[in-house]
């Protein structure tokens, strides 16, 4: 019972987490054909990125249905090692978008220079790579693996302790600081933005209506601060847990840790999409003219479908009854 409904929950958020994210990756590409804006594919990168998280989930979903269920070793180890890439590849793609707001803000004059299409591309090939080291370095390395004693595959299940800790304290924790430190200095110079439009307008105007560039940099300035939260507080649970599950393994159930925390990281990938497209006007409009261009669409099939329903057909007059 407890594994049908598991697998419901699975089911219900990979559903979303690729509905979402393949519906944004798609505004994000009528935008970029539209403003042909180079930054914008680090966006388009994270959301691919949590589209391959939602259907690695998709397998697992299976495996919660098809219990009994007693795949092979290596089964299992390419199923996680899918999911541990996907997911590497969501983080690195936030450290990516990170790093380009932060040299917009830092660089604003020489941001187009430095960003060119071949510095993303190498960007772009070089996440993946490290993200498929990340989640396929136990395939190729024995001691990395594990005897699974459990039915369904599962991280604790076929990774070694050992490949855990070097996840953990390597991988994540350096870029969950990175991450903190890059959206915190472009806090920091938001606010001195912010102090000098309030210093000069205030010189100028003596006092006028209040500036409306510090209404958009305080905006500004919340989303960082609530991108920086859904971020930590989704993976950051997990993490400390399992670093302790793999330290103790008495200490800490690992069903709470599979079961619960990984699933607070998994909604990670939801709210990328959710969080990057609402703070983003032109994103939104390119969301509304799609869903406005399938509603249009779905009409006129419908109206061809059932003619006449819905609608009164009007008289037609002829123009000789007009002019009797």
């Amino acid at each position: 019972m407890a594994s049908s409904a598991l697998g419901v929950i699975l089911a219900v958020l990979a559903s979303l987490i690729i509905t979402a994210n393949v519906l944004v990756a798609i505004a994000l590409l009528r935008l970029i054909q539209k403003s042909g804006s180079k930054g914008l594919y680090f966006v388009l990168n994270l959301a691919i990125a949590d589209t391959m998280v939602g259907f690695t989930v998709v397998g697992l979903v299976v495996d919660e249905f098809s219990e009994p269920f007693h795949p092979p070793q290596i089964f299992c180890i390419l199923r996680m090692a899918f999911v541990t890439s996907s997911s590497a590849a969501s983080i690195l793609s936030l450290i990516l978008v990170a790093c380009d707001r932060h040299l917009a803000i830092r660089k604003p004059f020489h941001y187009f220079q430095l960003v060119t299409g071949l510095r993303i591309g190498v960007r772009l090939m070089g996440l993946w790579l490290v993200a498929a080291i990340i989640g396929f370095l136990p395939v190729f390395t024995p001691c990395f693996q594990k005897v699974s004693t459990h039915g369904k595959c599962s991280f604790f299940g076929v990774f070694h302790p050992t490949y855990m800790l070097t996840v953990f304290c390597v991988g994540f924790f350096p870029a969950l600081f990175l991450f903190i430190y890059l959206y915190c200095d472009m806090l920091k110079i938001a606010s001195v933005h912010v102090q000098h439009i309030q210093e000069v307008e205030h010189a100028v105007l003596a006092g006028g209506c209040p500036p409306s560039h510090t209404t958009s940099d305080m905006k500004a300035m919340r989303t960082v601060a609530v991108l920086i939260g859904c971020f930590t507080l989704s993976w950051l649970p997990f993490f400390i847990a399992s670093i302790v599950q793999t330290v103790c393994p008495e200490c800490f159930p690992y069903e709470v840790i599979e079961n619960y925390l990984w699933l607070l990281g998994l909604c990670n990938s939801l709210l990328n999409p959710l969080l990057y497209s609402y703070w983003q006007k032109d994103v939104r409009l390119q969301l509304s003219q799609l869903t406005a261009g399938v509603k249009k669409r779905v009409l006129l099939h419908l109206g061809r479908r059932f003619p006449g329903r819905g609608t009164k057909s009007l008289p037609t007059v002829s123009c000789l009854r007009l002019q009797d």
